[in-house]
């Protein structure tokens, strides 16, 4: 038992680093603390027990109540366009699983995080708790409002698509900080990196990507 169990350890540790040298770095990532953070973190742990050998797979997986974790790929280029260096406040729209977070809190200085569902927020504090994860702050609620008591936020990240940016969460960016979010229809959308530079934003598209819509007040109507 003992041997299998150590067997375990290492095929996900070797699946972690297949991930990191097929799907991050050879797609481009090239943030070293990036790939060091995603190489950290296990990912499995954060996954219902029926889809943890597919952990490390090059795709979304589901986590329950309609919500996936994000494909690895799509982790790593959302958190490399924060460009953190690890005194940041970060804010974090749809917690999900919570590996996301798991990745920021080894990257950024303190991590807010807000998630609609509450069973999958409280799943998620229990795992992040459970890794010794634990400079973050959760709440359930509208992730679209952000947290507005708690601004400005040196980097903000959505984890889910928006049929636009919500001005909300501009203004709760704090001066040279970075949000990335993906813009789109409901079923397609493109990555936006938006920066603060002397009050005015200056928006970069990214890559094309797919999420679960953003619902809330100043996202989508819940269907």
């Amino acid at each position: 038992m003992g041997k299998n169990s150590a067997d375990k350890v290492r095929d996900w540790e070797l699946d972690r680093l297949c991930m990191v040298e097929g799907q991050l770095k050879g797609r481009g990532i090239s943030d070293e603390r990036v790939l060091q953070a995603m190489g950290k973190v296990p990912r499995h742990n954060f996954l219902p027990q029926d889809c943890q050998e597919s952990a490390y797979s090059d795709g979304p997986l589901p986590i329950g109540e309609g919500q996936t974790v994000s494909q690895p790929y799509m982790v790593g280029i959302m958190t490399q366009c924060l460009e953190l260096k690890g005194e940041e406040k970060v804010l974090e729209i749809g917690t999900g699983s919570g590996y996301q977070s798991a990745v920021l809190m080894e990257l950024a200085r303190e991590l807010y995080t807000i998630e609609r569902i509450p069973s999958l927020a409280e799943r998620a504090k229990n795992v992040l708790l459970d890794l010794s994860y634990d400079r973050f702050h959760a709440k359930v609620a509208d992730g679209t409002k952000g947290w507005p008591e708690e601004a400005p936020f040196d980097g903000i990240i959505v984890t889910a698509g928006a049929p636009v940016i919500p001005e909300t969460l501009i203004d709760q960016l704090s001066e040279g900080g970075r949000m990335v979010i993906p813009v789109g229809s409901r079923f397609s959308q493109r990555l936006y990196k938006s920066i603060k530079k002397a009050g005015k934003i200056i928006q970069e598209e990214d890559t094309m990507c797919v999420f679960v819509p953003l619902i809330g007040e100043y996202g989508w109507d819940k269907e």
